[in-house]
């Protein structure tokens, strides 16, 4: 989700979530679980090494009208949607998804939600960098193959969020995926090369 608010904004993570998910009890305290994994403890590192400061209240359970799974609000935090999680890998891709988002915030002074190609740049790092696109988790969703599959996800994962983005039409988010494609899924930073 990025920028917009609480679950009705671009940068959402898609949900795959059936049955009613998690109550937001049970979802914040998958929250407080994955806070103890270590790409999360790195992730939240970094960003107080930028500069900011991810407080207590920074990673919230809320409920989502939408099909999403979660999103980034600049100056809000993080918001994971209980009601369309089911396991602890769900809500742990999801806040390593977000605090990706998050870090871009943090270290581009001028990050703008509302341009298509700003905002496709950090879907594309958080899909690359968050696993994602994983080959597992690729193999569950139905898609199965075996080459280029982890550019192909983030490509497609890319695609419906930037969609999703009020700003963004179909042919805008494509031109600016494709536009800022390698800068941005060459970018690892915070980490030193694609975990």
């Amino acid at each position: 989700m990025a920028e917009e608010a609480a679950p009705e904004s671009g940068s959402g993570s898609f949900s795959s979530a059936v049955n009613g998910g998690k109550s937001i009890e049970e979802c914040q305290d998958m929250i407080r679980r994955s806070l103890r994994s270590p790409m999360v403890k790195f992730l939240r590192e970094h960003l107080e090494k930028a500069g900011c400061v991810v407080g207590e209240n920074f990673i919230k359970a809320v409920h989502c009208d939408k099909q999403i799974s979660g999103g980034y609000v600049r100056g809000e935090g993080i918001v994971v949607c209980s009601n369309h999680m089911s396991i602890q890998d769900e809500v742990n891709q999801v806040v390593i998804h977000e605090l990706i988002h998050a870090y871009d915030d943090c270290r581009a002074a001028n990050l703008d939600w509302a341009n298509c190609a700003h905002h496709a740049c950090s879907e594309i790092r958080a899909g690359h960098l968050s696993g994602d696109c994983h080959y597992k988790r690729e193999l569950l969703r139905g898609f199965t193959k075996i080459r280029g599959h982890e550019q192909d996800c983030v490509r497609r994962r890319v695609m419906k969020s930037v969609i999703a983005n009020p700003y963004c039409s179909e042919a805008a988010a494509k031109d600016a995926m494709e536009a800022v494609w390698d800068v941005c899924y060459n970018d690892t930073q915070p980490f030193d090369r694609a975990p």
